[in-house]
């Protein structure tokens, strides 16, 4: 049984390895274009915070945020990845329920399964569009590998994954990953 501590574990951890790529992202290349079509560096994290924002109102909890992407886009992070650490952190408020997409659920079970997708592939397409190291973890591509295909045909609506994409027998688990999910290894 999955525990509030081994989410707020599993999520610390993940927003790590995204703090890094924020924190390294050269003050010139916010605008950079991401892997993400249309969507530049700063439109990712625009993204990671909007959803920091709009995944705990779904079972009704109020996550204010107030720093801004465009003038100061690594605090904007700081203050979003500090709220939802602190959310976690909360066994009530991580336990609270909700009727999600796929059936009843808990906002700190959707933190830990769609957010935790979201830190780890998108600390991805930040590298990639600052010029960054782009190794991902091998236990999160392994993990978001499974939680994906699990996820079936509803990864590919719109606005969530391209089709998958072509890769050789001989690609890399991580380069499997990023294809499968739409992105160009």
């Amino acid at each position: 049984m999955t525990t509030t501590t081994d989410i707020g574990g599993r999520y610390r951890a993940r927003a790590a390895e995204f703090t890094r790529r924020v924190e390294n992202v050269p003050g010139d290349r916010w605008d950079s274009p991401s892997p993400c079509a249309g969507w530049s560096a700063r439109d990712v994290l625009r993204h990671m915070i909007d959803n920091h924002r709009s995944m705990p109102a779904w079972g009704g909890l109020e996550v204010h945020l107030t720093a801004s992407v465009d003038d100061d886009p690594v605090g904007a992070w700081h203050e979003a990845r500090d709220a939802m650490q602190a959310l976690l952190d909360d066994p009530a408020k991580a336990a609270v329920e909700y009727d999600g997409y796929l059936g009843r659920t808990s906002v700190g079970a959707t933190v830990d399964r769609f957010l935790g997708i979201d830190l780890v592939v998108h600390a991805w397409d930040l590298a990639r569009a600052t010029g960054q190291d782009e190794a991902m973890p091998p236990g999160d591509v392994a993990w978001v590998h499974e939680t994906a295909l699990a996820l079936g045909d509803s990864l590919r609506g719109e606005g969530v994954c391209g089709p998958a994409l072509e890769v050789g027998s001989s690609a890399s688990p991580q380069d499997r990953l990023l294809a499968y999910l739409g992105r160009r290894p």
